[in-house]
């Protein structure tokens, strides 16, 4: 299926874009080439084939949730302009 340089410049103008002469005529190729691809992925024969939902049939691997102290609270608070009680001091937010 062959995308016409008019369409481009439809598309063109829908996305407000500018192209050139040169612009157009590649996009126009780059896009049949994508639609041709399409075609021929919507062609394959998918009967053989089961369904997927991984790649290694693991399902909901997730780590184990383990508390690591990085930096002491102290450490942090050093960084603070200001703090209070030792907590970070902010100007208020919501009047």
């Amino acid at each position: 299926m062959a995308i016409s340089k008019e369409e481009i410049i439809h598309i063109a103008k829908l996305a407000s874009l500018n192209l050139t002469e040169e612009e157009i005529e590649r996009y126009a190729q780059d896009m049949t080439d994508i639609l041709e691809f399409a075609e021929v992925v919507n062609n394959l024969n998918t009967d053989e084939i089961k369904e997927t939902v991984g790649i290694n049939g693991e399902y909901n691997v997730f780590r184990k949730d383990e508390v690591k102290q990085t930096i002491s609270k102290e450490e942090l608070l050093k960084n603070a302009p200001s703090q209070d009680d030792g907590m970070f001091r902010i100007p208020k937010v919501i009047q």
